[in-house]
């Protein structure tokens, strides 16, 4: 049978892997391969909850071969690291347990159909002292990693003699991205509930400090101005303090270096500000690629020069009809796996393939427990239509649970989430280990 592998489980491929796999691998007419690094999903836009640690990841997460039962795909844990165009095969480097021994060997796949949808990681722009000094919330280990950082500096905190010192628990958070502005909000939440808990000698509004810096001349630099302008306005009422127009050059152990030669200190420190392909895509057996390692694909996303290889997501870079190209949010990913999973059915027949139109339905943004702001595009008015506080909070939830809808459907969707309600009272409110 005709062979698809999709590398990378993120929103795109595993709603893809799900589609295709009703579609054609439940009537045997192809096999379907999805291949990730990691054996478990969990939406990225959430990754933020989890550093706060206002959501548990281990609770949220799906399980890979889990899904593939369930939909007709086959799951193989891996990372894919090289490609070989002339044999139609990707080779999956060595999985290793983390004393460094092998569970998996180094393995090979054939295709017919490859699709690429392995997102996008920090980019750190070379800047020195990022990667020893800094955590990026790519993973949810990563996420996990910075709770744990800060649980653990909030305990040493609540139980030393002395009182806090300045600067003690100071979180420094480069780049004023929606996931920046997101944890930054988050953090400000989960620190007061952490002192209502019991941890008594931590007085939120004087121990705990928050700072964004930004190199841009505002926070949420990609989206439109006034809803910028109403996040910075909530950030300013939670205490965030915000550096903008501040270029970071160095990160050191006690905080950030401006170019300006300003010393920003910080205890601890996330960097969340660009995004990048991952490496080993970089002009990968000969394929376009642009300078922030994504494949350059045509808007049937197929790339330019192979048109057995389709991406999309963030690692794909799709041109726009204004000359730009689709940015890469979760919004977008959504709409190329909808159309691909219609491509690759019209493909089997062999009727050309529809071309990809990038559509904005807006921006939201989750400023704390009880704050969001956002803008829906109006398809009445012809232009956008902001909106603030419930009716936000409200959408900014029902995004996450379409892409539950997209994987499991409407009934099993609807049955979760109710569990989900009638439990939260036996639930702590946020994770404390």
């Amino acid at each position: 049978m005709h062979e698809i592998v999709i590398v990378g489980g993120g929103a795109g491929g595993l709603e893809l892997a799900t589609r295709l796999g009703d579609k054609l691998g439940r009537k045997k007419r192809a096999n379907i391969t999805l291949i990730d690094a990691s054996p478990s999903h969990l939406w990225k836009p959430l990754l933020y909850e989890v550093a706060a640690g206002s959501l548990d990841s281990y609770a949220e997460r799906l399980e890979y071969l889990a899904q593939g039962h369930w939909h007709h795909f086959t799951f193989r844990l891996g990372r894919m690291d090289g490609l070989d165009r002339a044999r139609q095969e990707i080779s999956v480097a060595p999985t290793l347990d983390d004393d460094g021994v092998e569970i998996i060997p180094r393995r090979s796949f054939h295709y017919d159909t490859l699709i690429i949808a392995v997102g996008s990681v920090g980019n750190d722009f070379g800047v020195p002292g990022v990667k020893a000094h800094c955590i990026m919330l790519d993973t949810p280990e990563q996420a996990r990693e910075f709770h744990r950082r800060h649980i653990n500096a909030c305990l040493r905190a609540n139980t030393q003699t002395a009182s806090v010192a300045p600067g003690q628990l100071t979180v420094g958070i480069v780049g004023a991205g929606a996931t920046g502005v997101e944890l930054a909000a988050e953090l400000h939440d989960t620190t007061r509930e952490l002192s209502a808990y019991g941890m008594d000698n931590i007085d939120p509004d004087k121990s705990l400090k928050l700072l964004i810096v930004e190199a841009s001349d505002r926070i949420l630099p990609g989206l439109p101005p006034r809803l910028s302008a109403a996040a910075a306005e909530r950030l300013a009422e939670l205490g965030v303090e915000m550096h903008t127009n501040e270029r970071i050059v160095e990160v050191r152990a006690d905080g950030m270096l401006t170019a300006d030669g300003k010393l920003i200190p910080a205890s601890m420190m996330v960097w969340s500000a660009g995004i990048k392909a991952p490496d080993f895509l970089k002009d990968i057996d000969g394929l376009e690629t642009n300078r922030i390692n994504q494949l350059v694909v045509r808007p049937t996303l197929q790339t330019t020069r192979d048109d057995n290889i389709f991406a999309f997501g963030d690692c794909a870079a799709c041109p726009m009809p204004d000359g730009g190209f689709v940015p890469p949010r979760a919004q977008a990913a959504h709409q190329q796996a909808s159309m691909l999973a219609k491509s690759i059915c019209r493909r089997f027949r062999g009727k050309p393939l529809p071309e990809y139109v990038y559509r904005d339905y807006g921006s939201l943004v989750a400023l704390g427990r009880f704050s969001t702001v956002g803008n829906l595009m109006g398809t009445l008015t012809g232009g956008s239509i902001m909106i603030e506080g419930t009716l936000a909070r409200l959408v900014y939830w029902s995004l996450h649970k379409m892409h539950e809808i997209a994987l499991h459907g409407w009934f099993k969707t609807s049955l979760t989430t109710y569990a989900h309600f009638i439990s939260t009272p036996t639930r702590a409110r946020i994770k404390l280990h």
